[in-house]
């Protein structure tokens, strides 16, 4: 192997464990810990139980030896003997003391007959008790036992041993350890599979989430229209839990992208159709300025000089035109770029009840067969901003208003103050809008229908104009109309010019 080969094998990454399999391990190792903690606890309690209770059991068995009572003459009978003269249990077995021998010993087996201990167990014994309460001893031959000493009677004279099988104990705590191991064993199963189940369904709208935003990643985004349907299913999207307002949180976020995207697409739509009628209103009057070049051409290449002078003369003319709608054009544009970037503002005191008065004054020799009136209050209305461009603005509402309306048409322009804002109206009783383009009536190079199609040769940029310059002073500019009533209506902010000044 490689020392390539051996680092990359070195830096390989585990495999991470999931969600699920990490809190099935804790919380099933946690319980597991705790239950055992529990079996060990209960199982030390009970040995002391009947560890007691074979104490006890020890002592009733030794007072029912008879033969140990007061006068009795012990020397002479050894400890099978009494064995043999008394009712005791299985297991039960006597070690006696003799003042004239070795002491003797027996116990009662499995058959109810008492067997005699041999020597090396009666040493056994003797030499393991050293608790007058009792002792374990083990035994050979016949295993772990509580021996303790006893005496004659009521005396402290110690005559003998006495001892009692712990096997039975030992089985017991064994049975009852088992069962505790089996039963902890399948509540642990149970517990894992009860905690995987709750899990699995808990985490299912966290996999619903993960899910649709793979899939979302998926999709191209980068251009053309993009339409993002994928969403969190409702019923995974609670909000009054943890995981449900992910899914929720993840919907809105969606719905945000898409709306975006959704706009990115209608301005990129809307940068293509400005293009394109950028470009076609610039070919127009460029054009016209070739032909009439090339006319004037050829008029000086023709013979007779007072023909070719008024040929020249005219195409002249008609370029010098051409060149001014196509100035006039560029001049527009520019000015709605420099206004997207926040640029061509300059403030100062406004008087809109003064401007209205001025451009209705101008508004009238241009269109002399419209009904023009106004509108005003006692008090003019004053505002902080750009007299050149609001002006501009007016001007603009007036020339459609003209433009777009059949003669006898009344136009009436009001100023009024609402609150902290001023209200500008240009309203008039012409045929109206159509509905079907009062959304995109403010959006550069937008056409009307035949009833207020253009007929003065603009560029199609007025009210996109006025649009752009009501927004740059932070207001807002719409229309309301229907047949014999259409209003434009122009809202600025009302702030004074100098800070701090009560209008």
């Amino acid at each position: 192997m490689t020392s390539a080969t051996a680092e990359a094998t070195t830096r390989r990454p585990r495999r991470r464990w999931s969600l699920q399999t990490k809190l099935m391990i804790t919380i099933t190792g946690i319980v597991a810990l705790i239950l055992i903690a529990v079996g060990l606890a209960t199982s030390a309690i009970l040995g002391s139980i009947l560890q007691q209770n074979l104490r006890s059991q020890l002592k009733d068995t030794a007072n029912r030896v008879q033969l140990f009572q007061p006068g009795y003459p012990i020397d002479s009978r050894d400890a099978a003997t009494v064995l043999q003269e008394s009712r005791v249990e299985q297991g039960f077995l006597l070690v006696l003391s003799s003042t004239s021998g070795d002491p003797t010993g027996a116990y009662i087996d499995a058959d109810d007959e008492v067997v005699e201990l041999t020597s090396a167990q009666i040493d056994q014994l003797v030499a393991g008790v050293d608790d007058p309460n009792g002792s374990v001893v083990d035994v050979t031959g016949l295993g772990d036992y509580l021996v303790a000493p006893i005496g004659l009677g009521n005396s402290n004279t110690v005559v003998g041993l006495a001892g009692v099988p712990m096997s039975e104990m030992r089985t017991t705590i064994a049975q009852i350890l088992t069962t505790v191991g089996l039963v902890t064993a399948g509540g642990l199963v149970l517990l894992a599979l009860a905690i995987a189940v709750v899990v699995r369904v808990s985490l299912r709208p966290l996999r619903s989430v993960a899910d649709t935003a793979t899939r979302v990643a998926a999709m191209p985004m980068s251009e053309g229209s993009v339409t993002i349907a994928e969403r969190v299913p409702a019923d995974q999207t609670d909000e009054h839990t943890e995981i449900g307002r992910v899914g929720h949180a993840l919907n809105t976020l969606l719905d945000h992208v898409d709306a975006s995207l959704d706009a990115r697409q209608r301005n990129e739509e809307r940068m293509r159709s400005f293009v394109a009628d950028a470009s076609h209103e610039l070919r127009t009057p460029l054009a016209s300025i070739r032909g009439f070049s090339e006319l004037s051409l050829r008029a000086l290449r023709q013979p007779g000089a007072q023909s070719a002078t008024e040929t020249t003369e005219s195409s002249l003319e008609r370029i010098q035109a051409q060149s001014l709608r196509m100035t006039t054009l560029v001049e527009d544009l520019l000015l709605l770029a420099r206004l997207d970037e926040g640029q061509e503002l300059v403030y100062g005191t406004v008087d809109l009840s003064q401007l209205a008065i001025e451009a209705v004054a101008d508004a009238r020799p241009a269109g002399p067969d419209h009904v023009w009136k106004l509108d005003l209050g006692e008090e003019p209305v004053v505002i902080a901003g750009d007299g050149a461009r609001l002006h501009q603005v007016v001007a603009n509402l007036l020339a459609n208003a003209r433009t777009h309306t059949p003669a006898g048409s009344v136009v009436t322009v009001s100023v009024a103050r609402d609150g902290r804002e001023a209200v500008l109206r240009v309203h008039d009783d012409g045929p109206g809008v159509d509905p079907a383009i009062a959304d995109a009536l403010f959006e550069r190079f937008s056409r009307a229908d035949r009833s207020r199609a253009r007929k003065t040769g603009g560029t199609g940029l007025g009210l996109s104009i006025a649009k752009a310059i009501v927004s740059a002073h932070g207001g807002s500019i719409r229309v309301d109309s229907v047949q014999g009533d259409t209003t434009f209506e122009v809202r600025l902010p009302a702030r004074p010019a100098v800070p701090g000044a009560d209008q």
